[in-house]
């Protein structure tokens, strides 16, 4: 069964996530609400069909200039919540 979350973020520029995972635990859709749209979107596009919990390894701990977290830092943030 797919799983769904609408995440709110916290530091960055973006203000949701809504993220879809298949049931075999890859990347169905994810959609950015606010930030550098075009980056955003690459990341989506390369995400698409990657196993989750990969994603979530690769991304966690991404900076973005001075701040505590990034864009990518709050996916995976979301992606752990689900359960990856």
């Amino acid at each position: 069964m797919a799983q769904h979350l609408t995440y709110q973020t916290q530091g960055t520029c973006s203000k949701l996530i809504d993220i879809t995972v298949d049931d075999e635990g890859r990347i169905e859709d994810v959609q950015f609400f606010g930030g550098c749209n075009g980056n955003l979107k690459g990341i989506c596009q390369l995400i698409h069909g990657q196993k989750a919990s990969e994603v979530k390894n690769r991304l966690n701990g991404i900076l973005c200039g001075n701040k505590a977290t990034s864009c990518p830092d709050q996916l995976a943030r979301a992606l752990t919540e689900m359960g990856f």
